[in-house]
């Protein structure tokens, strides 16, 4: 981030070029705890860090300023997944209230990494209310997409919608697929690559959110069913049609760079798979623009 530019956070827009991002790195005792929180196998924390440290190079070498969350969690191992308790728009962060009980902690937690980094909180959220951040998008400046999902319940949308003067807030029924314990977020099934463009698994998506797109003149490169578990899905955005998605989905980055979309790749057997969060899941854009 330039030393000229004095802003520290915002841009409602998950596609514009990356100016500053918060990581946390996996901690070794909250990794240790992965079958409480439904990890899919037992990461390896050595390995873990190695890859977390290699997506923050790809960050870094895009010209992102990486800043990391060094606020007490306890031992959370879903906490390395930073953009779950919040939003950030452009009147500060809004801290969520995440669905999964095992997470409730991690908002309040990284409030105190947020103000430390200059962002202001413009808002919490609190009970009845859930939401986690991988059941939102920004479509563009004004219009917040929401998935309602088991971890996303309708008070939470209405939360956001009073959040959010002068945004337009549109919901989405999500599928059921595999069940309340499972992780499956409105971001589990697509991702924005530009104004026009998104990355998205259709089989699985709102037919309303389809027209939506179809609507707008946003055009949609197809995750292929064999490439859907594997997070292909899941992918960040670093600028316009310039992307870091996870190594091991060939199909779907050939599509992309057909698409003209520029993208790099880590491997996140550890970090990623086995807790079921991508590239967007382990980043938390504070700065956009």
């Amino acid at each position: 981030m330039s030393t000229t530019d004095e802003r520290t956070f915002g841009g409602q827009t998950l596609v514009a070029p990356l100016r500053r991002v918060l990581v946390r790195a996996p901690d070794p005792p909250a990794l240790a705890r992965w079958r409480e929180f439904g990890w899919l196998a037992e990461p390896d924390p050595a390995v873990a860090a190695e890859q977390h440290e290699a997506l923050c190079e790809l960050l870094r070498a895009a010209g992102a300023e990486v800043v990391y969350a060094g606020s007490d969690v306890g031992e959370d191992p879903d906490a390395v997944y930073v953009f779950d308790p919040l939003i950030v728009s452009d009147r500060g962060a809004l801290l969520l209230r995440p669905g999964k009980e095992g997470r409730r902690g991690e908002p309040v937690a990284i409030a105190e990494d947020l103000r430390a980094f200059g962002v202001p909180v413009a808002f919490e959220m609190a009970e009845p209310a859930t939401a986690e951040g991988g059941d939102t998008m920004w479509l563009d400046q004004r219009t917040l997409l929401v998935g309602r999902s088991y971890r996303t319940n309708d008070a939470g949308i209405r939360a956001l919608r009073e959040a959010l003067p002068g945004v337009e807030v549109l919901a989405f029924d999500l599928p059921r697929l595999r069940g309340p314990d499972a992780c499956l977020h409105l971001l589990s099934l697509l991702s924005p690559l530009d104004d026009d463009l998104v990355v998205a698994y259709p089989p699985l998506m709102p037919i309303r959110l389809l027209e939506l797109f179809a609507e707008r003149g946003i055009a949609i490169v197809e995750v292929p069913e064999e490439e859907f578990d594997s997070l292909g899905p899941n992918v960040l955005a670093l600028a316009p049609r310039v992307a870091v998605a996870l190594e091991g989905n060939p199909e779907i980055r050939r599509r992309m760079e057909s698409a003209g979309v520029d993208v790099s790749v880590f491997e996140g057997s550890e970090i990623a798979h086995k807790g079921e969060g991508g590239p967007t899941c382990l980043t938390r854009p504070l700065l956009r623009g």
